[in-house]
């Protein structure tokens, strides 16, 4: 990182999904020069997943690894500097804004793009990572065309888990909600729509104990927690966990406008942060969708809103000079 230590960049991309490297190839083709950073996890979550069948343009679908190494070709093509490399604490007070990289190198941004993502939340079992992408999956929209006709469960009690459940019944046979307790968190609305659903059961009081399989998922084994008994459903091919997510914005706590759990909040349809020139996009600002499409498009609205306040403060600047000037 020598060689960039001490420099002013017209576009900072902090993270390098498909939010980040969207905004790399649009800011690129603008002559803004954008360094992307791609911190802990090159590529985002999509690095982790095997298949992608629903992003266009790959109509034989894609592997997630290989589509995000083409994201990453295309922005490296217009002059994108992709670069390992984690942004460890920002200085917000004034710009250009200064970022530190690895906890070491010192660089300026005249703008900052905020791509950084969100994290499912697992359950941290060690059959659970290890089928991870192999049956088991964090997002039924993105993952659940591979279930049809087959037995799934889900585990999850809250809105988000009946959402998901509801979602797989278009195409799983059977639909099984692990959850913890004896009632749902989810809205009365939602619990009316998965009750009413005949391919949806419910194991109450329960917890998920292990996934089995090898190289697949072949089955589960759940632990009832008042009795302690230990069942098998041994025709289960898939496993998804609906407990949360988390978005990957620490960095700026305290800083920006977030909800409750932690998701940047911007300004009505655009990308723009309480802060000039700092934008949001991808997870890190959208609980709804979550989905590389979507998470690209605001990719791209971000290096728009860039540009566009990079060329507003370039004619500001200019003005106020050609003033005093005379």
């Amino acid at each position: 990182m020598k060689d960039i230590q001490g420099k002013t960049f017209d576009v900072v991309i902090v993270g390098s999904g498909p939010a980040g490297l969207t905004a790399a190839i649009y800011a690129a083709r603008a002559d803004l020069n954008p360094i992307v950073f791609e911190g802990p996890e090159p590529g985002g979550q999509l690095t982790q997943t095997t298949e992608v069948d629903n992003y266009p343009g790959y109509p034989e679908g894609v592997m997630g690894p290989k589509m995000m190494e083409d994201f990453r070709q295309q922005a490296t093509r217009f002059g994108a500097d992709c670069r390992y490399g984690y942004v460890t604490s920002i200085e917000f007070d004034e710009r250009p804004y200064k970022l530190t990289v690895d906890e070491e190198t010192e660089i300026f941004a005249k703008a900052i793009i905020i791509a950084t993502g969100a994290s499912a939340k697992w359950l941290n079992l060690p059959s659970e990572q290890r089928l991870r992408g192999k049956g088991v999956s964090a997002c039924a929209t993105c993952d659940g065309a591979f279930f049809r006709d087959q037995h799934v469960v889900i585990v999850g009690g809250g809105d988000t888990a009946m959402e998901e459940a509801l979602f797989l019944t278009k195409f799983a046979s059977k639909v099984s909600v692990i959850h913890r307790r004896d009632e749902l968190r989810a809205s009365k609305a939602m619990q009316n729509r998965a009750f009413k659903n005949d391919k949806i059961e419910f194991i109450w009081n329960s917890g998920l104990l292990e996934v089995l399989g090898d190289q697949v998922v072949e089955g589960v084994k759940v632990k009832n927690k008042n009795t302690g008994e230990v069942s098998t459903l041994e025709d289960v091919t898939g496993v998804f966990i609906a407990i949360g997510h988390k978005p990957n914005t620490d960095l700026f706590k305290n800083v920006l406008t977030m909800d409750d759990v932690g998701y940047i909040q911007t300004k009505g349809q655009s990308t723009e942060t309480d802060l000039p020139g700092v934008f949001a996009s991808g997870d890190a600002m959208d609980p709804i969708y979550r989905q590389a499409v979507t998470a690209a498009g605001t990719g791209c609205r971000a290096a728009l809103d860039a540009e566009r306040f990079l060329s507003d403060t370039l004619d500001s600047e200019e003005a106020i000079a050609q003033k005093h000037w005379k």
